[in-house]
């Protein structure tokens, strides 16, 4: 996919964050679309189906995490990557930004060089995601990697981004145990520090969604599909 063909939604209430990050990125050669809140950003996510949301948390009439909800509830931006901008004083929990569906974050104020660098690495998980489009079944379950969904029994699943690639890690070798540190090097990507704690909300929800007897924890190590 070339530069020119990816779109990137800015979302700040704040104008010249706006118009600093747009014009870098823009430099670079991207599509760019902003928004000045989180009910615009959902409305203008709907509509031009971004590749990246680049979104501030603290906002007016709805905030980043209500709104990355709200996107992550839409089928077709299951794909769209999500990382928050976010202040260093904030109160912002990082376990709470990707619970809500956010894959990554970013600190401001960041260098220009810096932030392009940071979007080109988030970016690159596009190309991996359209190199392994493979469909997976295990047992009853089928997995459509491109569409970002699952059939369990004849019942359609929608899983939120970061859900659904630790569901197709683990699928893809049912009965291997995945040590926590290759979960976070495979799903969340080296670029990105999170703790052990994030993979166990994810695989959390994975239970309450799928099958709780279907993952298996092996204490100390990681965890594992057992069909």
């Amino acid at each position: 996919m070339k530069k020119k063909d990816i779109k990137i939604l800015l979302v700040d209430d704040e104008q010249d964050i706006l118009e600093i990050v747009g014009y870098n990125l823009e430099q670079e050669g991207y599509q760019i679309i902003t928004a000045s809140n989180g009910k615009e950003a959902v409305s203008k996510a709907k509509k031009e189906n971004p590749h990246l949301i680049i979104m501030d948390v603290m906002m007016p009439e709805m905030d980043g995490m209500e709104a990355c909800e709200n996107i992550r509830k839409i089928p077709e931006l299951n794909s769209t990557i999500i990382t928050f901008l976010t202040a260093r004083n904030e109160d912002y929990s990082q376990v709470a930004g990707f619970d809500a569906g956010a894959d990554d974050y970013i600190t401001k104020p960041i260098k220009p060089k810096l932030l392009v660098s940071k979007v080109k690495a988030l970016l690159r998980r596009l190309k991996n995601d359209e190199k392994s489009s493979e469909s997976l079944k295990v047992g009853d379950i089928e997995i459509n990697r491109e569409e970002y969904k699952i059939i369990n029994n004849g019942k359609e699943i929608i899983l939120p981004r970061k859900e659904f690639e630790l569901f197709y890690l683990l699928a893809s070798k049912p009965g291997k145990v995945f040590k926590r540190e290759e979960i976070l090097d495979k799903v969340w990507g080296n670029e990105v520090i999170v703790g052990g704690r994030t993979i166990d909300v994810h695989i959390r929800k994975l239970r309450e969604k799928i099958d709780e007897d279907l993952f298996k924890t092996i204490k100390g190590v990681g965890y594992k599909l057992e069909v």
